[in-house]
């Protein structure tokens, strides 16, 4: 049973109490102004569409001023796709990273994507197969270009149904260096910032972490996402790096010879 000190970390009950009423109000402001917009587009119609209350799908938190996104996802993906374009290799493995980032890539080099759950595509140069990250099927010094993005921070903890490992994120990336053939490209992204673990969701590193678990690996290029900055920070400077609270760390590893 947790004392009261091993308690002193979680949230007072009132405050997830106080979410949840503001969460309700919000809700039931957009949800008044859903229906009024309903009853208005009624008497306007033009008859063209069957339009029935039973049909609604309320869209609610849409009105915005402008486009949201996560930049993690949408900056990362297409700072490797560039590498990707560049680069050329004839064939791209992909470890669980983004499905988008692998069908877009794919119209233009061959991909291999492999996830711990199975994803059942169908596309013309896309091959899709399940594959464990711990074991990746591949030999030794066998796989010419390689990425495993925002990944190897979720590894051991259980989130996606894998066993709690505390090291498993090592194991993790102890097989992409073995896969990996000497001149080979690796592009490895993970949240970057003041270590620490986020149960059960990921794991936040630091810059110097990355560098240490990739010793033997030349670093071709980093670039950061920062916390608010919608853009690529090409070698941001430690001091940057370190202001982090949930930063995203792009990292271009070459494997050298031993």
């Amino acid at each position: 049973m947790l004392n009261n000190k091993k308690l002193q970390g979680f949230v007072k009950p009132s405050r997830f109490i106080l979410g949840a009423v503001i969460n309700r109000v919000r809700y039931l402001k957009h949800y008044f102004i859903f229906v009024k917009d309903f009853c208005s587009f009624l008497k306007v119609k033009d008859g063209r569409f069957c339009i029935k209350w039973s049909d609604r799908c309320p869209c609610l938190y849409d009105k915005t001023v402008k486009t949201t996104f996560d930049r993690h996802y949408v900056l990362h993906t297409a700072w490797a796709a560039r590498i990707l374009a560049k680069i050329k290799p004839k064939t791209h493995i992909d470890i669980s990273s983004s499905l988008y980032f692998n069908v877009l890539v794919s119209s233009f080099i061959p991909i291999e994507f492999y996830d711990y759950r199975h994803a059942d595509l169908n596309l013309s140069g896309l091959k899709s197969g399940k594959a464990d990250l711990l074991k990746l099927p591949f030999l030794d010094n066998s796989v010419e270009s390689i990425s495993c993005m925002h990944v190897v921070e979720h590894v051991g903890l259980g989130r996606y149904g894998d066993r709690l490992d505390p090291q498993g994120d090592l194991k993790a990336i102890a097989e992409l260096k073995r896969v990996l053939n000497i001149d080979g490209n690796l592009l490895f992204v993970v949240p970057i910032g003041k270590a620490k673990i986020v149960f059960n969701a990921h794991r936040i590193y630091s810059y110097g972490q990355i560098t240490k678990y990739f010793r033997e690996f030349q670093l071709i290029e980093f670039v950061l996402i920062s916390d608010s900055s919608n853009e690529l920070i090409l070698n941001a400077s430690l001091d940057i790096i370190d202001k982090q609270n949930y930063g995203c760390g792009c990292f271009w590893f070459k494997k050298c010879k031993v």
